[in-house]
């Protein structure tokens, strides 16, 4: 079926258009987003169960942009008559104009940003789903949950809990100006199964995670995830610490989305060339990795959970090849950024809600697949690791340090799996070093969107990321 486009925000769509027309006689760029996003977060345990409406994207409201005298500002709102658009043209006239005004009593230098393009187009998006979040019988998946939840505590010798937690949401989304009318649903899904052990006062947990462009029906995946994480749970209660040094390492597609993610996630997030705070400005056209590295980041080119039309600018989704054959070739952009570069917007201009301003955000990052396997690579190891598990990561754009927090990594001797398993591990290290030491890939790949991503500490937003497996020379500790 496909996911239809809220009857709210149709409604209201004339009187909204009469807003930007009104707007326009003060201002010479006016746009507006509008949003009716609904969900649903169901959270069980043996101890605790919960269901709400609240995800990451649900909301309802507006925001608009307008541009004056080379400056750009935004007034958000969350009610709104269409049949008298003047009442909200009125008082977002009082409030900008109120900021336009501070900003010349204060002498504060403005950034004189050109208009942005404001080329015709109309687009009705409704992207095919299995089923909607708001029809779910949730009745239903908290029994499921509850008996998830159960048999993770039995399957484990050590087990005390297991936390099984889901969420869904239909997105709506609407971008107007003079002469775009643009519309956008689609649904996304996520769920997380983990197993709690405690064994001699130490406690270890083993989780996994599904996600993807789906309804509710994606959920049906969790529960043959539970033998999976019961088994890394107890794997753990018995890892050793291991001896730190640089190793040959082949990460699985979960860590190698961790590194695209932080190694040329954010570090090529374009609003931070034009701030001077990323090192990869200075590094466009020249190499960042081995031969075999290839990345692509866009809305386009994976169907996950940050999977859509178009973005929160009105810019179409883009198939980006950041990294080709090891070369950098450029970053993503939102549309203000790239006004200000000189270059094409890449469909990555992205809110937290209508109440938070743009910013380049990531949407799916990802390493191209090789021409290996697994166990071909694993043969070629006379001594390493294969890591697996994220639990975290962070990065220094201008600098490009990486550090990746990982779960698990498992001895390779003599080209064989040994058994025996370390823990916790950290892998740090200069990005182009890392990604230039990379020499084999994995035919297959795959991508991970549960959770999200903040600019900073804050602005949260969906993402994806993810990979072939990959073998590379790491510092681990």
């Amino acid at each position: 079926m496909k996911a239809p486009f809220s009857h709210y925000l149709d409604a209201i769509a004339p009187g909204l258009k009469k807003l930007v027309e009104l707007l326009g006689e003060d201002f010479d760029y006016v746009s507006v987003l509008s949003t009716d996003s609904v969900g649903f977060m169901v959270s069980i345990s043996q101890r605790a169960k919960a269901v709400n409406h609240s995800t990451m994207m649900t909301e309802r409201g507006s925001v608009v942009r307008v541009r004056r005298g080379g400056l750009y500002s935004e007034y958000a709102f969350d009610r709104f008559d269409p049949a008298r658009p003047e009442l909200t043209a009125a008082e977002a006239r009082r409030v900008l104009n109120e900021q336009f005004a501070l900003l010349e009593e204060t002498g504060t230098a403005i950034y004189d940003t050109p208009v942005l393009p404001d080329e015709p187009c109309e687009l009705r998006v409704e992207m095919e789903t299995g089923s909607l979040p708001e029809e779910a019988d949730l009745g239903a998946l908290v029994d499921s949950f509850s008996a998830m939840s159960a048999r993770g505590v039995s399957l484990g010798e050590h087990a005390i809990d297991c936390h099984v937690r889901a969420q869904s949401t239909h997105v709506c989304k609407m971008f107007l100006t003079a002469r775009r009318d643009m519309r956008q649903s689609y649904v996304y899904s996520e769920g997380m199964t983990a197993v709690i052990a405690l064994k001699d006062g130490d406690v270890k947990f083993g989780y996994d995670s599904v996600s993807g462009r789906e309804g509710p029906e994606l959920f049906k995946q969790m529960d043959e995830k539970v033998e999976k994480v019961s088994k890394i749970a107890e794997e753990l209660l018995t890892a050793e610490r291991m001896e730190p040094g640089e190793y040959e390492v082949i990460v699985s597609p979960e860590v190698s989305g961790l590194i695209a993610h932080e190694a040329f996630g954010h570090g090529v997030e374009m609003d931070m060339f034009v701030k001077n705070r990323a090192l990869g400005a200075q590094y466009i056209g020249k190499r960042v990795g081995s031969d075999l590295v290839t990345m692509h980041e866009g809305a386009k080119p994976e169907i996950q959970v940050a999977s859509y039309a178009f973005d929160d600018e009105g810019t179409p989704a883009h198939d980006t090849v950041e990294i080709r054959n090891g070369i950098l070739k450029t970053g993503v952009c939102d549309a203000l950024a790239a006004l200000r570069l000189g270059v094409e917007p890449t469909g990555n201009g992205k809110r937290e809600n209508f109440e938070h301003k743009v910013y380049t955000r990531m949407t799916n990052t990802v390493f191209e697949s090789g021409d290996s396997t697994l166990e071909e690579m694993i043969a070629t190891v006379p001594y390493g690791y294969l890591l697996s598990g994220m639990q975290s990561g962070m990065e220094d754009p201008k600098h490009w340090g990486i550090q990746c927090i990982l779960d698990r990594g498992y001895e390779i001797r003599d080209g064989k799996l040994t058994g025996r398993v370390v823990s916790p591990i950290v892998m740090t290290g200069y990005v182009p070093d890392l990604l230039g030491s990379i020499s084999m890939l994995s035919r297959d790949h795959e991508l991970f969107g549960s959770g999200g991503c903040g600019k900073g500490h804050k602005e949260w937003v969906k993402v994806s990321d993810g990979g072939p497996y990959m073998k590379a020379k790491a510092r681990l500790g």
